[in-house]
């Protein structure tokens, strides 16, 4: 019986396609799933047309409404269709006639390309090059090489006429996907072999017979990373009303070599940027590890913030199905693990969590009583960079400290008056009823410590951000046997100044460490644009060997516009503009839910929410708690607030010298000057967090003076 599957170009522009459009889809597959193959060709209302002059005959149209048309392959043998694009008619008539697929010979995967415009631009960049005094982009890497990584002799053609990057940028949209991404990681520096590893070795089928380059029934199974096939009409209209959520879920090769591997000897980390699929990855691999828990098992999902719990919570329910298989899931933030742990003992003191703005002027207070004459400031970070991150419970531990990485020197003889007031700090919170949230999984970690693990897995997300005690904790809650921890991290995203060597703390990813490059959230113009804010920046690695991260091959197979800048003279005129920037938005087709506005400050947000409100937008605080409905309003958040989020489109507001960098989240010099230089980065990452959280578009915007951020990236 004919089918109709879904390219993941299809997948990429649904959120710009409107309800009505997503309805004539559904009803065109549902007729593929109703007709015969020979009712298909002659039913008058699917007009599925052959095209003039066309580059490849297997690729024709379907009305989708009077205005719309769905472009298909429709292979001459077999009987699964594949929707590539739904356009304007005649867009989509133009996009089909340059259109050709062919099957990857090494991959067996089906792949389109726009023959047309290729044909016309290669012998131009060809002539170029032999007058070129530059190298060749590809000089270095023989025809071989270059064929076992899957280039057929088209695209090897291309590639030899290409002398620089940018070349390389005008020919990538128009190449198969599989294709281009070889050529773009070679192009970053990525060897022969690293991208055999991160881009063919997990696309390849096993198969003893020799590629049959006409069998496309055979070759559309074997390209699930591009080719969705859906089986059920409930299935197909989930993902058509919500078509952002739909895309989040989409597997490539890598990533699910990663989450499905069978078993890791130890614990197991996936590294990469911004929109690189971590999290999908990470709840992947919880369904993975659902369907081998023994009788009473149990699996932690954690991660930093409530808004990521929720968010980890309504992806995991898109993936399991079984209410009780989800059951045998905790989902919860590292410290709210650790507050339950520590209120299960028996009789246990419940003690309030003290507020982050409430510590230094404790610290004050207890420097006061001792007689300590330093700064609130150095105390509150001795006391979680160095006696929480090493544990230290005794003076005796506290002298023989290793303070390596702290900017501040403290001889011996200063220590003990240190640790007096560390010991007056606690002693007034424990008397007061209240602690940190680092002591409450500090404590929890020694319960766990003492009387065993609560979990078979522990699988965290945003891992860059935990503290040494909250990674204590983890360790501690599942013991140390075969898939025990699966960890996933952006050391680039890390806001909160929580550097850590997993290492050091027992959980060795040594050989079971993976690092996903391609960014599947946002544009490659965004993507560009918004690494210059981190580029040249040493980023340390969660292994801690010495090694600092790269953004190395880090790009984005999704093409749009670039960002948008905007400079206003007053705030309120910055606030005007933004609501003219959303509205631009909604005109275009753009729900309000799928809109995030971002901001250093609470109170810009507030401000923001008030005037998209007057100007009849809806908008809201973005929500921490529920997330069982899609948002129909706006949302407005801080730049931490968004962390692990995305959106379809994003404004970043307030980008003024004032707020990015904070001086009050800044260290002084003097103080501390190597923490000095670790806050700065932090302020950076945090604007370079709130940019990758866009999709299709971004907009930046300030009044008065930018961020130095920004003049420094080139804004």
């Amino acid at each position: 019986m004919p089918q109709l599957a879904f390219d993941i170009g299809f997948f990429a522009e649904l959120p710009k396609i409107q309800p009505p459009v997503r309805k004539g889809v559904l009803d065109a597959w549902e007729k593929f799933n109703r007709l015969s193959l020979d009712q298909l060709f002659k039913d008058a209302g699917l007009k599925l047309e052959s095209l003039t002059n066309p580059k490849d005959k297997q690729i024709r149209t379907i009305r989708i409404d009077q205005f719309w048309r769905g472009v298909v392959l429709a292979p001459t043998t077999g009987d699964t269709f594949v929707l590539l694009r739904v356009m304007q008619h005649d867009k989509a008539i133009a996009w089909a006639r340059k259109q050709k697929s062919t099957i990857n010979t090494v991959t067996r995967a089906v792949e389109i390309r726009d023959a047309a415009t290729l044909d016309e631009i290669t012998p131009a960049y060809e002539r170029v090059a032999q007058a070129s005094p530059k190298a060749r982009l590809f000089e270095k890497f023989s025809d071989g090489d270059l064929s076992a990584l899957g280039i057929d002799a088209e695209t090897l053609r291309q590639a030899r006429s290409l002398v620089d990057k940018e070349q390389l940028e005008v020919f990538a949209p128009l190449l198969p996907q599989d294709q281009r991404e070889v050529l773009q990681y070679l192009a970053e520096g990525c060897t022969v072999e690293e991208v055999w590893q991160d881009i063919v070795a997990p696309a390849l089928q096993a198969a003893t017979q020799p590629v049959d380059t006409q069998d496309f029934e055979t070759a559309i199974r074997h390209s699930r990373a591009r080719i969705a096939l859906v089986t059920a009409s409930e299935e197909l209209r989930d993902i058509l009303e919500k078509p952002f959520a739909a895309w989040r879920v989409f597997l490539h090769p890598s990533q699910r070599k990663v989450a499905y591997r069978a078993s890791y000897s130890g614990p197991a980390q996936v590294a990469g940027g911004p929109g690189t699929g971590k999290t999908v990855v990470a709840l992947h691999r919880v369904k993975h590890l659902l369907g081998h828990l023994r009788d009473g098992d149990r699996i932690l999902l954690t991660t930093y913030t409530n808004a990521l719990v929720n968010a980890l919570r309504a992806g995991l329910e898109s993936l399991v199905e079984d209410p009780e298989l989800r059951a045998r899931v905790d989902i919860s933030t590292v410290d709210g693990f650790a507050s339950r742990v520590v209120a299960e003992v028996p009789d246990a003191v419940v003690l309030r969590p003290l507020q982050y703005n409430e510590e230094e002027s404790r610290w004050a207070k207890a420097a006061e009583a001792t007689g300590f004459d330093g700064s609130a400031q150095f105390l509150a970070q001795e006391y979680r960079h160095v006696v929480l991150a090493q544990d230290i419970r005794t003076i005796a531990a506290y002298e023989a400290a290793d303070r390596r990485g702290r900017g501040s020197r403290l001889t011996a003889a200063e220590r003990p008056l240190v640790w007096e007031t560390v010991e007056r700090f606690t002693a007034d919170l424990a008397a007061d009823g209240a602690r940190t949230w680092l002591q409450t999984c500090a404590e929890a970690a020694r319960l766990l410590a003492e009387k065993g693990p609560r979990y078979r897995h522990v699988v965290v997300d945003e891992a860059q951000d935990l503290h040494p005690a909250q990674w204590r904790l983890l360790r501690a809650a599942a013991p140390a046997r075969p898939d025990d921890l699966f960890v996933a991290g952006d050391p680039h995203q890390r806001i909160y100044d929580s550097k850590v060597s997993l290492k050091s703390l027992g959980i060795k990813v040594t050989g079971r460490s993976v690092k996903l490059r391609k960014n599947y959230r946002s544009t490659q113009e965004i993507l560009r644009w918004s690494t210059a804010l981190l580029i040249g920046r040493p980023i340390a690695q969660l292994e801690d060997d010495g090694r600092n991260e790269t953004l190395l091959g880090y790009r984005s197979a999704l093409h749009g516009d670039g960002p948008a800048v905007h400079s206003a003279t007053t705030e309120e005129a910055e606030l005007d503009a933004l609501v003219a920037q959303v509205k631009a938005w909604l005109d275009a087709g753009v729900g309000a839910g799928e809109i995030g506005v971002s901001a250093r400050f609470k109170r810009t947000g507030s401000k923001a929410v008030a005037r998209l409100k007057d100007a009849g937008i809806p908008a809201e605080t973005l929500r921490t708690t529920d997330t069982a409905k899609e948002p129909t309003a706006v949302q407005v958040g801080t730049m931490h607030s968004f962390k692990g989020l995305e959106f379809r489109c994003v404004a970043v507001v307030g980008v003024t010298g004032e707020a990015l960098p904070f001086p009050k989240a800044v260290t002084p010099p003097e103080v501390d000057a190597k923490q000095h230089e670790t806050d700065l980065l932090s302020e950076r990452c945090l604007l370079f967090v709130a940019c990758t959280r866009a999709r299709d578009s971004l907009y930046v915007s300030w009044s008065g003076e930018p961020s130095p951020f920004l003049r420094e990236a080139g804004v």
